[in-house]
C-alpha cells in the first residue's frame, strides 16, 4: 500500500504544477497591456500538498495497472521501463511537442541551451573510425597544452578508440567529465612517428549560438544564429558592436534552419530591434491566462535597415523573433514559410532527473497570429514539409493561397500577413529543386566535400598558412584547382560513388565553392565558411539585392 501511495504522489505531481502560476520575477504590469515576464517560470522546490481527497477516477485505473502488473505479472517486469512508456503514450496522445526525457537525454538538451559543458574543447569529425579534431575551441583546454587542427585521438586513458567501431557516444562519454578533471589523450599528429601524449584538464567549454558575423557589403553586416540559448542575446550584441564598429548600419539576420530554444532568448533577441512597449509575443492556454513579454527600449539596433532570412525549418524562437519584427513592419521578412511550432512546453522534472515537457500553451505574434501549424489525428504533423513540397508551396508562392480569415493587419503599415501556422515571408525565395542532380546527392550521402577538405588541409596545412597570411587572401586569391579535384573524385570512387561525368560536370561550380568553403572552416573557422558558402545561398543573395535597391 505504501508503494502504491509513492506512486499515485508522483504521477499527480505534474498535474499540480501545471496549475501553479511562474514564480520568477515580474515587472508592473502597464495598463492594457499583458504582464512581462522577463525570465521564464522556475518551478516549486516542492510540491504542494493536493486538496483533493478523492482520486480521480481514471487516474486510479492507471495506478492499478501499475500495482497489478507490477505484482501479478507471470514475469519479473522493469517497473522503470513500463511506467517511461506509459508517460509516452500519454504525451503521444497530447501533441507533436509534449515529450518525456530521461534523465541523460535531459543532461544533453540543457547542454545547447545553457550555453556550455564540461570537457576537453575540440570540435571534431569521425572520419573511418577515427576522431579528426578539426579545430580546438580558443583558449579552451586541448588548445592549451598544444593539440592541433588535423591531429587524431587515438587513446583516451590507455582505451583505444580508433579503429575498433566505438559508437562516437560512447567516445564521448570518456571525453567529457567534471570540470577539474583529468584525462590522458594518445594523439597521432602528421609527420610525427610516435604517438603524442597530452594530459588535458577539464573545463567549462561554450556552446556558441552565433555561427557567422562579418561585412557582407560595405554598409551591410551578417549575422546568423543557429538556436537560441542562455549566452545568444549577449554573443549577439557583442558581433553587433564589432559590425557596428566596421561601419554597418544596416543588417541581415540568418536564422535559415534555426531550430529554436529558450523563449526568453527569443525575446531578448527581438528586444534589439523593438521600441519601448511593444509586445513582442503572448502565449495563452486552457489553464494558462494571457501573458506577453514587452520590449523594454534599449535594444541597440532599433533604427537600421533590418533583413531576417527564414526557411521551412526556422522554429519556435525563430518564428517568434520573425513574427515580432514583421508585426511591428520593423524588418522585412525574406526566404519561405517556417515551421510552425508555436506550442508552450513547461518542463516538469521527476525526482531521478527524468522530465516531461508539457505543452501549456501557444505562442502569439502581436497582431494575434498563432505561430503554431495544424496537427491532431488527421493530420500528417511529421510529413508537412513533404507535403508542401509536393503541392507546390515551396517551389511556387502562386501556390499558396490563405482564406481571408487568415488575414491579419500589421501594427503600423497595416500590411497584409497571414496566419495558419508559421511566419510568411514578405519576399518568396523559391527552393531550387533542379538545382542537384542524383550524382551530387550520392556525393553527400557520403560526405565527400568535406572528407576530401579535410585530407587536403592535412596534407598541405602549413603550406597553405604560409601562402595565406589571412582568410580575405584566401579568400581572394585561392582556387580550387586539378591537384583538390583529383583528390575529391579518388575519394568518391573509394567511397563507391559511381561516377557520371555529365552530372559531375553540371555540378562542378558547387563542389568548387563547397570544398574551398570547407577548406576555409579548417583554417580559420566557422566565420570563414559562411563568406565562402554564402555563393550558393539564394535566399541571402536575394536579401543583398533587396539591401542595395530596396526591392
Amino acid at each position: 500500500m505504501k508503494r502504491i501511495h509513492i506512486l499515485f504522489a508522483a504521477l499527480l505531481m505534474p498535474f499540480m504544477l501545471m496549475a501553479q502560476p511562474g514564480r520568477g520575477l515580474q515587472q508592473p504590469q502597464r495598463p492594457g497591456q499583458p504582464q512581462m515576464q522577463p525570465q521564464l517560470p522556475r518551478q516549486p522546490q516542492t510540491p504542494m500538498q493536493p486538496q483533493a481527497t478523492t482520486i480521480d477516477a481514471e487516474l486510479q485505473k492507471l495506478l492499478v495497472a501499475e500495482g497489478a502488473i507490477s505484482a501479478l505479472y507471470v514475469e519479473d517486469v522493469d517497473e522503470k521501463k513500463i511506467v517511461e512508456k506509459a508517460i509516452r503514450g500519454m504525451l503521444e496522445e497530447l501533441d507533436p511537442h509534449s515529450t518525456y526525457l530521461t534523465a541523460e537525454e535531459n543532461d544533453k538538451s540543457n547542454e545547447t541551451l545553457m550555453g556550455s559543458f564540461d570537457g576537453i574543447g575540440v570540435q571534431f569529425n569521425m572520419i573511418e573510425d577515427t576522431l579528426f579534431i578539426v579545430q580546438p575551441i580558443p583558449d579552451g583546454p586541448s588548445e592549451r597544452v598544444g593539440i592541433l587542427p588535423g591531429d587524431r585521438i587515438i587513446t583516451v586513458n590507455d582505451t583505444t578508440i580508433a579503429g575498433v567501431k566505438m559508437s562516437q557516444e560512447a567516445i564521448m562519454k570518456r571525453l567529457r567529465g567534471p570540470r577539474g578533471s583529468k584525462v590522458d589523450l594518445g594523439i597521432c599528429r602528421r609527420g610525427v612517428k610516435e604517438t603524442l601524449k597530452f594530459t588535458v584538464i577539464r573545463d567549462k567549454i561554450p556552446v556558441n549560438t552565433v555561427d557567422a558575423a562579418y561585412m557582407i557589403r560595405p554598409g551591410v553586416g551578417y549575422i546568423k544564429i543557429s538556436g537560441f540559448g542562455a549566452t545568444t542575446v549577449d554573443e549577439f550584441q557583442q558581433k553587433l558592436s564589432e559590425l557596428s564598429a566596421m561601419g554597418a548600419q544596416s543588417l541581415i539576420l540568418d536564422l535559415q534552419g534555426n531550430g529554436g530554444g529558450l523563449l526568453m532568448a527569443a525575446v531578448g533577441l527581438a528586444n534589439e530591434f523593438l521600441n519601448r512597449d511593444q509586445m513582442v509575443v503572448y502565449t495563452e492556454g486552457r489553464r494558462q491566462p494571457k501573458s506577453g513579454y514587452l520590449a523594454d527600449g534599449r535594444g541597440h539596433f532599433r533604427t537600421g535597415k533590418l533583413v531576417v532570412l527564414i526557411d521551412e525549418y526556422s522554429a519556435s524562437a525563430s518564428e517568434i523573433v520573425s513574427g515580432a519584427v514583421q508585426d511591428w513592419d520593423r524588418a522585412t521578412i525574406i526566404g519561405r514559410r517556417s515551421f510552425g511550432k508555436g506550442l508552450v512546453q513547461r518542463p516538469i522534472e521527476f525526482h531521478d532527473g527524468s522530465l516531461i515537457r508539457l505543452t501549456v500553451a501557444k505562442y502569439y505574434t502581436p497582431v494575434g497570429r498563432c505561430i503554431q501549424k495544424p496537427y491532431g489525428k488527421d493530420v500528417d504533423y511529421g510529413d508537412d514539409i513533404e507535403e508542401r513540397l509536393r503541392h507546390g508551396e515551396l517551389t511556387n508562392r502562386d501556390s499558396i493561397h490563405f482564406p481571408d480569415s487568415l488575414k491579419y493587419s500589421t501594427m503600423i503599415e497595416k500590411r497584409t500577413v497571414y496566419g495558419g501556422g508559421g511566419i510568411m515571408p514578405d519576399i518568396f525565395v523559391p527552393l531550387d529543386t533542379t538545382r542537384v542532380n542524383q550524382y551530387y546527392r550520392n556525393i553527400t550521402a557520403k560526405n565527400v566535400v568535406f572528407n576530401t577538405a579535410f585530407k587536403y588541409v592535412e596534407r598541405n596545412r602549413r603550406t597553405l598558412q604560409r601562402r595565406y597570411r589571412s582568410f580575405e587572401d584566401f579568400n581572394r586569391t585561392f582556387e580550387v584547382g586539378p591537384d583538390v579535384l583529383r583528390m575529391f573524385l579518388d575519394r568518391a570512387k573509394e567511397d563507391k560513388v559511381e561516377y557520371n561525368e555529365a552530372q559531375y560536370l553540371d555540378q562542378l561550380p558547387i563542389f568548387k565553392t563547397q570544398l574551398k568553403a570547407f577548406i576555409a572552416r579548417l583554417l580559420w573557422g566557422m566565420n570563414a565558411y559562411y563568406q565562402v558558402i554564402q555563393e550558393l545561398d539564394e535566399t541571402l543573395q536575394r536579401a543583398v539585392v533587396f539591401m542595395e535597391t530596396g526591392q
